[in-house]
């Protein structure tokens, strides 16, 4: 990951930074939430220097158990009291614009496509069409919330089909890294997010966006 164009990590080293302070932002700049965020992001940090996630051939495989982690975190937000309590405290308007951060998203996925890293099939060139959630936030954000012309409906439904556009790049991702049951793209793996900084997608950004999701569609549900 050497050979790599410094600008592209540190594009997608901001991005990272960006979701997290939109997400900071929106739970009224809770200090607490901040440091868990830096804290998480540095063990990340260490592990995908340390070179930590290249072994691939356990089961279940290194990154997968560290994903496991935000994953059962967003479980116990969304079944728990405590859980609820914060969600319902959370600014959902701001939620919804940092689902911006999946355009420079899609643009170092495409970047790293070009240099060998990821396959096609990753990219909006392929079969990820997660860029369009990003390119709708602003319009869900601005007439949704500050004009007030689109209807609750309107807005869960387009949270509803951001998180399938999620899964269906989280699944590709899945199946096209070297893992055990990889199932795609072996003429080219997904091994860029094994090493430092891209890492951070699939234990950072893809929780907060999908915790986003979740979160706001609570609100829409039992905020009528």
């Amino acid at each position: 990951m050497e050979t790599l164009p410094v600008y592209i990590g540190l594009l997608f080293g901001m991005t990272t930074l960006l979701a997290i302070s939109i997400f900071y932002s929106a739970s009224a700049y809770s200090n607490r939430i901040l440091v868990v965020l830096i804290i998480w992001l540095l063990i990340q940090t260490i592990l995908g220097k340390n070179g930590y996630y290249l072994e691939t051939t356990s089961l279940p495989p290194r990154l997968m158990l560290f994903v496991l982690v935000p994953v059962l975190a967003i479980i116990l937000l969304i079944t728990t009291p405590f859980g609820k309590e914060f969600i319902d405290n959370l600014d959902i308007e701001k939620l919804t614009l940092l689902h911006v951060v999946r355009i420079p998203v899609e643009i170092v996925l495409y970047l790293l496509f070009i240099h060998q890293t990821i396959p096609e099939l990753m990219t909006f060139a392929g079969r990820n069409y997660d860029i369009l959630s990003g390119i709708s936030a602003p319009i869900i954000y601005y007439y949704g919330f500050k004009k007030k012309k689109l209807n609750r409906t309107v807005i869960l439904v387009w949270n509803f089909i951001c998180i399938g556009l999620l899964f269906n790049i989280v699944i590709h991702a899945i199946l096209s890294a070297p893992f055990p049951f990889q199932q795609l793209a072996f003429d080219q793996p997904n091994v860029a997010v094994l090493y430092f900084p891209y890492n951070w997608l699939p234990t950072c950004i893809v929780p907060l966006v999908l915790f986003s999701h979740f979160a706001s569609i609570r609100q829409l549900l039992v905020n009528k």
